[in-house]
This record gives structure tokens, sequence and C-alpha cells, in this order.
């Protein structure tokens, strides 16, 4: 157990330094010095306050995203429609802000409270059609990535519609801005999502693994077969499991809207968020905490990269590149010691 949660820790740590390595090779080999260009990355995440600022308001998404893909991993469940189930709770908050009147505070709440529903609702159809017909959640998940994102431009158009193609502008009673932060942070736009996104990772840490709930969803991730002869009941478990993985993610949309933008914009792609949400997971390798360490990195690699580029020329694809390099090495790790855990199961079997 002890050698387990040493490498769910080294194994992220030694990924991170290998990308790093071939990120630099790379850089070499396109001419650009590679300690430069980490160097404007680090300056570019902490040269100062506004960008430690800025950078913090871009891991808070990330941090939801991976969350939801986090949690559904854990039990099993492969969740791609976490883009989707973003969107859905950016638009429902951009209802709610815009078009409720209610008092300051209760008013965000009650906006995030109805993107979790509508979100979780969402995730929740894949679920329930995994768990009735059997359906794959990654085909499912895929399909109503497309239907959120032009369910939710239709709706825009239709009911929203505020100024150059986007909603109209949340009241001031429902924005997560504060501005003691903004100031601290001279002017950045992180706000109160950040400590939702640290409270919520708290959350699915105790709810997986101190709960009897917890432990009934990772045992149906882990074998459902197993689970429904302990009298488990598999298909509520799955359906949970995507609510609540939708509902993560309609969070992190509520927060984009309410404490960012002000609004949402009619988009024809994705914003990305939920797909780097995969990312993000994997890195963490689906801790919670882990989230955290994998947000930071992505978001702070991705932010810091624009400063590479504005200052020292050095394109930005280069830094996706050491992402993906961070994400494949991570993986591998995972296939290396599923093969080295068995062999060592084998040897055990056979010296009996």
């Amino acid at each position: 157990m002890q050698t387990s949660r040493w490498n769910a820790i080294l194994i992220p740590v030694l990924a991170v330094i290998l990308g790093l390595i071939v990120g630099g090779l790379l850089m070499l080999l396109m001419g650009y010095n590679p300690i430069v260009g980490y160097s404007s990355v680090f300056q570019g995440i902490f040269g100062n306050m506004y960008f430690m600022g800025e950078t913090l308001r871009a891991v808070t998404p990330l941090i939801f995203a991976g969350l939801a893909v986090a949690f559904a991993f854990r039990t099993g469940l492969f969740n791609i429609g976490v883009e989707g189930q973003f969107i859905i709770g950016q638009l429902a908050a951009a209802w709610v802000g815009a078009f409720w009147t209610l008092p300051t505070g209760l008013h965000a709440a009650v906006a995030i409270l109805v993107a979790m529903i509508a979100s979780g609702l969402y995730g929740g159809f894949a679920g329930w059609l995994k768990a009735r017909l059997g359906v794959h959640e990654v085909i499912t998940t895929i399909m109503l990535n497309y239907v959120a994102l032009f369910a939710a431009n239709w709706t825009i158009r239709t009911y929203l519609i505020g100024a150059s193609e986007r909603s109209k502008d949340i009241l001031p009673s429902a924005s997560l801005q504060a501005q003691w932060l903004s100031d601290l942070f001279e002017g950045a736009r992180i706000n109160w999502g950040l400590l939702l996104a640290l409270i919520f990772a708290l959350v699915c840490y105790w709810l997986l693994m101190k709960t009897t709930t917890g432990y009934e969803l990772r045992a149906v991730g882990f074998n459902p077969h197993a689970a429904e002869y302990a009298g488990m009941n598999v298909s509520k478990n799955i359906f949970l499991s995507m609510l609540i993985s939708g509902a993560l993610a309609g969070i992190g949309g509520a927060t984009d809207v309410l404490g960012v933008n002000g609004n949402m914009a009619i988009s024809a792609g994705f914003t990305g968020i939920g797909f780097d949400g995969i990312a993000v997971a994997l890195i963490g390798n689906n801790n919670p905490f882990g989230v955290i360490f994998g947000a930071l990195l992505f978001g702070g690699l991705s932010f810091g990269a624009d400063n590479m580029q504005r200052v020292e020329g050095i394109p930005t694809e280069s830094i996706q590149i050491v992402i993906s390099m961070v994400i494949y090495f991570v993986a591998a790790a995972s296939v290396v010691n599923w093969l080295l855990g068995k062999f060592r199961r084998r040897q055990g079997v056979s010296q009996k």
C-alpha cells in the first residue's frame, strides 16, 4: 500500500520532468534556447501579481473539469462529455444570472445550484443510457457535446441575446468577482470560483474515500459484477456517478460566466476546457488533490506559454507538446505499473 502511494506521487513528478526534458530538446531542434524559453514561461506565471492572479483564474475551471473526469474515472466510467456539461453549466448560469432577480450572494448561489442541476441531469442522462440500455458512455457523451454546443448557441440567439453575439450580462448581484482579490493581484480576474474549486476537491475526496456511497461507487467501477453480487445497485451507482460528474463540470461553467466573463458568447467551437480536464485528471492520477496539481501544471504552462511567445518568439505549440509528453509519460508509467503488478502476482502464485 505504501509503495503504491509513493508511485502515485512519483509517477506524475517524473512524467513532468521527462516532459520538460523532451520539450527542451524540441526547442533546441527548433533553434531556441530551452533555458530562456522555460524562464519566460516561469516569468509569465510568477513574473508579477497580475500574472499569478490570471494563472489561478485559468486554473479554476480546469480543476472542476478535472474533478468531473476523475470522479467518473474512479467509478469506472469515461466521461468525455465534460465539455458539453461545462457548456450547459455556462448556459444555466447565464440565464439565472441575467434574468432572475435575487439578493446579492443568494443570486450567485442559486445560479450555481441551477447550473449543477442542469449539468448533472445532462451527464446523468448518459449514465441512465449506460445503466438501462447498455449504451457506452463514450459514444453518448461525445454526441451530447455537440448537442450542448448547438443548443446553447440557439438558446442564446433566441432567448438570451444581448450585444455582439453574447447573452445579456449577468446582474451584479450574481457576480462571483471579488474586488479585494482583484486588487490584491493587480487587476487580475481571479474570483471566488477558485475557493469553490478547492472546496469541491475536498468534498469529492470525502465523498469517494470516507462515505459508504463512495465505497459503492468505487466498488462498481472496480468490478460491477462483484458489486452486484454483494447486493449493490449497479445501475443506480452508474447514474449517480455521471450525475455528480456532470454537476462538477456545471459548477466550472457557472464560475466561468459568473466570475470571469459576465455573459456567455455564441461560439462556433468548443471551449476546450472539458477536454483539457481529461489531461488534468490523468496527470493527477484521478485523485482530487492530484487534480489540483494537474490543473496548476496544465493551466500554468498554458498561460505562461503566451509570455514565452510574446517575449522570445518561441511558438506556444512547443508547450502543448510538453504537456502532451507529460500525459504520455503518465499513461506509459501506468501501463508499466499494471504489467509489473501482474508479474509480481504471478510470481507470488508460482512461489506458493
